[in-house]
């Protein structure tokens, strides 16, 4: 083979070369294919930086402080703190009042589950199986106007309904003749709490079912044509196909009300701000008292941590459980 011959051929590997080298730079817009590899790693970490750094600021950085108060005794006033170790705690579980409120955000978490999240899925499941879409979207609309209300107004509006002289609600029983029922519903200790709890369930309940009744929009209706084919009726399909599909749903339902539960503060605060006698106070309005009336930080930073403990071990068991019924 000729020199000639072999140069020429080196010059066509060459321009072979640059061409592969130029159509690779052109795919990845400019960069070689080994910056292409390393680019994504870094560009992700830049883009979720700030988002992270927001997060610790604002969120993890005040949690991490409220737990070291919580071992203090802090005067907001004088700016003075001292450690005391446990003492808040201990103080915290010998204090009646603390365990009312608890038990109260408990009696709350309990019918909020059923209000909420059973009987929202069974009412958004009876609107959906309507056959007229404006009767879906009249009765969409109804439920969920007392959620789109301030539950400042709210309260203010169940203030005047439970009045004992001339409130609707005894208005109402003295009508049907029921007068032995009527009483004080916001001033009797036994009552009041209950009252309260009613009052949010009728401001969520709506909400809820507008939620429900997105999730079920979703399953495909091939599914409840194929179970009408088969005889089951509305109200097994219910419980055989809307509640087993919409199981996400629900689970993240349940930790919203759960989480929501344990930190309920306006609705008491604006009807009976804890009273009559303690009966009402639930955790949030007894951290308020404890930290902005009585001036004992600690103690309401320790109320604080159990609050926070309580809604983590919910959020997480519920995440669990919702991981392990997955399909």
């Amino acid at each position: 083979m000729s020199e000639g011959v072999i140069v020429g051929q080196e010059n066509r590997l060459e321009l072979t070369r640059a061409s592969s080298t130029a159509g690779a730079r052109e795919r990845t817009g400019g960069a070689s294919p080994r910056i292409r590899r390393r680019r994504p790693r870094w560009s992700g970490l830049v883009w979720v930086l700030p988002g992270l750094v927001v997060l610790f600021l604002f969120v993890y950085y005040p949690l991490v402080l409220n737990f070291g108060y919580s071992f203090q005794q802090s005067n907001i006033f004088t700016g003075e703190q001292t450690f005391v170790g446990a003492d808040n705690y201990v103080k915290l579980a010998g204090d009646p009042i603390f365990w009312r409120a608890l038990g109260n955000n408990v009696l709350y978490a309990g019918i909020s589950i059923v209000f909420q999240v059973f009987l929202a899925l069974v009412l958004a499941a009876i609107i959906e199986s309507l056959r007229s879409h404006r009767w879906r979207a009249v009765l969409r609309s109804v439920y969920f106007i007392p959620s789109a209300m301030s539950l400042t107004v709210i309260g203010l509006l169940f203030t005047f309904i439970y009045q004992p002289d001339g409130g609707l609600l005894n208005g109402v029983l003295g009508a049907l003749g029921l007068d032995s029922l009527q009483q004080a519903w916001l001033g009797d200790p036994k009552t009041a709490m209950t009252a309260i709890i009613m009052m949010s369930q009728w401001q969520g309940f709506g909400y809820s079912a507008l939620l429900f009744a997105v999730a079920i929009q979703r399953i495909p209706q091939e599914i409840y044509e194929a179970a009408a084919l088969d005889g089951i009726g509305p109200f097994r399909r219910i419980f055989s196909i809307t509640i087993p599909l919409v199981r996400e749903m629900t689970a993240l339902m349940m930790i919203v009300t759960l989480s929501g539960a344990f930190q309920v503060f306006n609705e008491v605060m604006v009807t009976t701000g804890g009273g009559p006698d303690n009966s009402t106070q639930v955790l949030g309005t007894w951290l308020y008292r404890s930290g902005f009336v009585k001036n004992d930080f600690g103690y309401a930073a320790a109320i604080a941590v159990v609050m926070f403990v309580i809604t983590l071990a919910l959020a997480i068991a519920q995440v669990v459980y919702a991981n392990r019924r997955r399909v």
